[in-house]
Formats: structure tokens, sequence, C-alpha cells
């Protein structure tokens, strides 16, 4: 799909879908919407007088020109109360608009900013938002399909605006190098684990590497046993999967930065090893390694934007799985600092691997570590089941930041 900006009128535009916006409240359409209004007599004021169109957050509204302007069809989605309009809502907006414009078979659609002018939202970062989303909400995996669903998609989709190209440019540019790294988390995610495996996950680090000349360094079994990793090591005794410890280097040679370091964990799939899970829905584990996914995807986003950061990304890779020399119950296990673990459950096999993986990230002394992980179950527990994610940082910058 074609994601284009140009600076002019959206009701010219030449696309056949329109996509507009409407705050809650509002009875009389202003802006682009109340000028494609006037052209279409009046269509969208009439929507909004019988209560088909509220402005509501994430409702979308179907206007059909019958020829007054050039596009075939308007959507105008609900941007809810201007007050509490922000980013995320502008994404919300334009992830519910261009999916509705997917569902009408829409080929080349053409959208305002949401929020850019009477939300007062700054336009480059609007404009990011917007391509995000769009990106986003058009995503499918298909790659293990053996005939994939005939479904109609989007060709192109252009960003009018009236005045700042440059810094919708900027804007629309940045959003594709994030969406370019989301893509891959997602696509890695989906993967099933007989094709997301370490040795897979260690060939899309390197291609990221050769593609961004960034520094890596893939440790096998061998590297780690120098290296003293018995906690990761140890989770890997019971797989016949190669390991990998992975770690990419952005800027690796400007010791003169400050090091930033993600730590993803990388279970490429997890029985529970002896601690066995119960086998349903067993297969969901396959997701174990989003947090290794997650750090690839950001590292591809890094490169992909040529940060001036030193940005290191480990993901130590693995199976969980109960073979004969797996690890055990009440074994002890010392990780590369010295510090012994007893095992209590192999199905807690996440923090083991990352414990390894955060004593290797100290060596670069970080100024900051995030740390990406499915970890446990627990989380959901104390938090609740409409939990997204759990957070915990000692730092309240970083954390709000995050």
């Amino acid at each position: 799909m074609q994601l284009n900006i140009i600076q002019g009128k959206i009701q010219e535009s030449q696309a056949d879908t329109l996509i507009l916006n409407l705050f809650e409240g509002v009875t009389t359409p202003s802006g682009a919407t109340g000028v494609v209004d006037k052209a279409l007599n009046g269509a969208i004021s009439e929507m909004i007088s019988s209560g088909d169109l509220t402005g509501k957050p994430g409702e979308v509204g179907v206007v059909y020109t019958r020829g007054a302007i050039p596009a075939r069809r308007v959507l105008v989605v609900g941007l809810g109360k201007p007050e509490d309009l922000n980013l995320e809502g502008v994404r919300q907006a334009a992830g519910a608009a261009i999916q509705r414009a997917r569902d009408l078979n829409a080929k080349q659609v053409a959208t305002v900013l949401h929020g850019a002018g009477a939300g007062g939202l700054e336009v480059g970062a609007v404009a990011q938002a917007v391509a995000e989303a769009t990106l986003l909400a058009l995503y499918r995996f298909e790659l293990f399909k053996s005939k994939p669903e005939p479904k109609g998609e989007i060709e192109s989709v252009t960003i009018v605006e009236a005045g700042e190209i440059a810094a919708a440019e900027a804007g629309v540019r940045s959003a594709e190098s994030i969406a370019a790294g989301v893509y891959l988390a997602r696509d890695l995610v989906n993967m099933p684990p007989n094709a997301a495996t370490p040795t897979k996950l260690a060939e899309v680090a390197q291609e990221i590497a050769a593609a961004h000349g960034m520094k890596i360094t893939v440790g096998d079994r061998q590297w780690a046993e120098q290296r003293h990793m018995g906690s990761f090591l140890g989770v890997a005794k019971g797989t016949l999967e190669p390991p990998k410890f992975i770690i990419l280097e952005h800027n690796a040679e400007r010791t003169d930065l400050d090091a930033y370091v993600l730590v993803g964990k990388g279970i490429t799939f997890d029985s529970g090893g002896i601690s066995l899970k119960p086998s349903e829905n067993m297969g969901e584990m396959k997701s174990d390694m989003a947090g290794a996914a997650a750090v690839l995807g950001a590292m591809k986003v890094v490169g992909l934007l040529n940060l001036p950061l030193r940005v290191i990304g480990i993901t130590p890779c693995t199976d969980n799985m109960p073979d004969g020399a797996a690890y055990h119950p009440a074994d002890v296990l010392t990780a590369s600092n010295g510090k012994t673990i007893e095992i209590i459950s192999t199905d807690a096999e996440g923090r083991l691997i990352l414990a390894d993986a955060l004593v290797y990230a100290g060596q670069y002394q970080p100024k900051a570590v995030i740390d990406l992980a499915t970890l446990t179950g627990a989380c959901v527990v104390a938090l609740g089941s409409w939990t997204a994610a759990g957070l915990f940082s000692p730092d309240a910058s970083l954390r709000d930041q995050l």
C-alpha cells in the first residue's frame, strides 16, 4: 500500500473514499467536514440532526456522494469531545476509519489530519499518528495460509494537508519506520514455533544488522558456557533446538554516547518443562518470545531511523522442553554473576534466561535498561484480567515516558 502526502483540498481529491471527522456535540460541521457537507447539500448535517452521526469516539458514518464530488463515498469518524482528544484518540479514529474503508472495498483513500485543525494538535505528530494507525490497522498475517482469503486491499492512502507539508512528511516517514518494526514483531509472534525458532530469530537479527550496519553477536551453547551463563543454559538443556543468545548493537563504536539496552525474553516455545503446562491452550505458548520479537522490531526501527543513540538489543532465545536432559525442580543453577538460583518450577523459565541477559547488559554501563517479557500469569492475577501489561520502574521519569 502506498502512503502519500499532498497539499490541496480534500473535496477535490480523485480518491474513491474520503475520511473526515466530527467532534462529539457538534451540530454544524466546520473545516474540511463543513466544506464537504456544503458540497453534498448538507448530507452530513442531516445525519447529525437525525442522530445517525454523533461524533462519539470510533463511530464511523458513511455518506455516498452521488457525483457531487469526485469521491464515491465519505466516511466521517468520531473524535469524541474536543477537550479529550490526544494522539492516541487520533490513532483510534484513523484506525477505525481505515478498517471501515477496507470493509467497503475502497481502493484509493484520502484523509485529513484529525485534530490538526480545531483539535490544536501539532501537524507532524498528528501525521505520524494517522499514518501509524492506518498501517497497523491494515496488518494481516497470511504467511502460512495455503490459500489466502480473498479480501479487498486498499491500494493507496493520501494525507491531504493544507499547510505544513514538511512536518507532515516527516511524521509519515517516522510512522512508516515504526510500522515496519511492528510488522516484524507481529510476524514473528504469529509464526508457529517450528518456524520462529531461536535460529530463525538469529537470522532475522543478522538481516537487521546487515541492513543497518549494526554489530551483531549470536552466541551458541559453547559461547554461553564460556561466559558461565548457567541460568540461561539450564533452561536450554531440555531442547534439541540450538539456543541463541543474540546481541545487536547500534552505534557500537560510539562509546562517547550513553548506552540504552533493550532486553527481550525469547522463549520460542514454552511447554513448562518438567513442570508441564496443561495441554489445553499450550499452543499459545508459541508467543512466549514476544519480548524478543519486540526488541528485534525496535532495533529495526532504530536502524531505519538511524537514531543518534547507542542502543543495544539483547534477546536470549531457547525452547523450554521436558526431555531427559531437562533441568528439574529443586535443581540449583549458577548465573553468570555467581548468584545461585534454586528451581521451584521449571515453568518459571523466563526470569532465568533474563537473569543472564541482564547481567550481560551491565557491561555496557547503561543509562537505562528496558526489559520486555511475557513473563508470568501472576501479572494478570495481580492486576486483573483486562490488563494489557504490567510496568515497574524505579525511575519515575523513565516509567512515565514508557
